[in-house]
């Protein structure tokens, strides 16, 4: 027996409905942060524009002070990014991390594997500096690059810890994947939330004497 016309109709406009209703469901992720290489956390949905889970555990040193953390939240897909990152300020002043993006309900509930902290000078150097209240910093300072660190940074904005917000400015080493954070990007941490008006990342000079 052959379905109505009006049946027809019910059941597509039905099956469109559900579509879009699926399209337009916020996201949930794990939200969690704390000490380790792992955290656990409730289930939270996702502001508007926010359309992607992430997982993040860092190996950060501030002034030799070393510290490991683990960081879940929802984030902008659009300034997230999969993979390893380093940086280096200074020998006492660096950070590195291991994250996952993705884009479904509680896909970020597990773990990534912690990053490779790899502290070998490969002989290159860039301009340092760190400044907080100021969005602006002169680099006089130079940091010695580590590992895969083969670009030089300029990160500048504001950063978020609680209800504190302030300005901020530093120059340093980085690998090549710190080129993918943009300005008016938002970068968390297990500590803080960037919020990113200047960043530039061009690749590391030569030293003098040395072949490319």
């Amino acid at each position: 027996m052959r379905p109505s016309t009006r049946q027809g109709t019910f059941l597509l406009a039905s099956t469109v409905l559900c579509t879009l209703l699926d399209l337009g469901w916020p996201l949930s992720c794990e939200v969690c942060k704390g000490s380790g290489h792992t955290c656990s956390g409730k289930m939270k949905t996702c502001e508007a524009g926010k359309d992607a889970c992430v997982v993040l555990v860092s190996e950060s040193s501030t002034k030799g002070r070393q510290a490991v953390s683990t960081f879940k939240a929802c984030m902008k897909f659009s300034d997230c990014y999969s993979g390893f990152v380093s940086t280096t300020m200074s020998p006492n002043d660096y950070m590195v991390t291991n994250a996952r993006c993705c884009q479904s309900d509680g896909c970020n509930s597990g773990s990534v594997p912690p990053p490779q902290n790899n502290r070998t000078e490969n002989g290159l150097m860039c301009p340092s500096c760190i400044v907080p209240f100021q969005e602006t910093c002169p680099g006089t300072q130079a940091a010695r690059c580590v590992g895969q660190e083969t670009h030089c940074i300029y990160f500048a904005g504001n950063v978020q810890a609680g209800i504190i917000n302030t300005k901020f400015a530093t120059r340093g080493c980085a690998t090549e994947s710190a080129c993918y954070t943009k300005a008016g990007a938002e970068v968390p941490s297990a500590s803080y939330l960037y919020f990113i008006r200047r960043a530039d990342c061009l690749p590391a000079p030569y030293p003098p004497g040395r072949a490319e």
